[in-house]
């Protein structure tokens, strides 16, 4: 672990350990992001809308089991309506 030291303009300089680690590159943005008590360096992303494309995917559509839901509902509402249709006609 490096201790950097913060200049009097507020630099910091991140080691090259950590630049290499994470890919860190001259010209490429950082967020710094508080944590209540700590502050982390993050790589910002260039294009976010697009990275995080597919962050969700792999697991069960929720909008398939909301229609499936629906659709349960829908056919328990029209049985319990069938006796009073029936007795209404009868």
């Amino acid at each position: 672990m490096s201790t950097p030291t913060v200049s009097s303009k507020g630099w910091v300089v991140i080691p090259s350990e950590i630049r290499k680690r994470y890919g860190i590159k001259p010209g490429d943005r950082i967020q710094l992001v508080d944590y209540g008590g700590l502050v982390a360096l993050v790589p910002a992303l260039p294009d976010p809308i697009l990275q995080s494309r597919g962050i969700l995917g792999g697991g069960p559509s929720l909008t398939k089991a909301l229609l499936e839901e629906r659709q349960a509902e829908k056919e328990s509402e029209e049985a319990k309506l069938q006796p009073a249709k029936a007795a209404a006609s009868g």
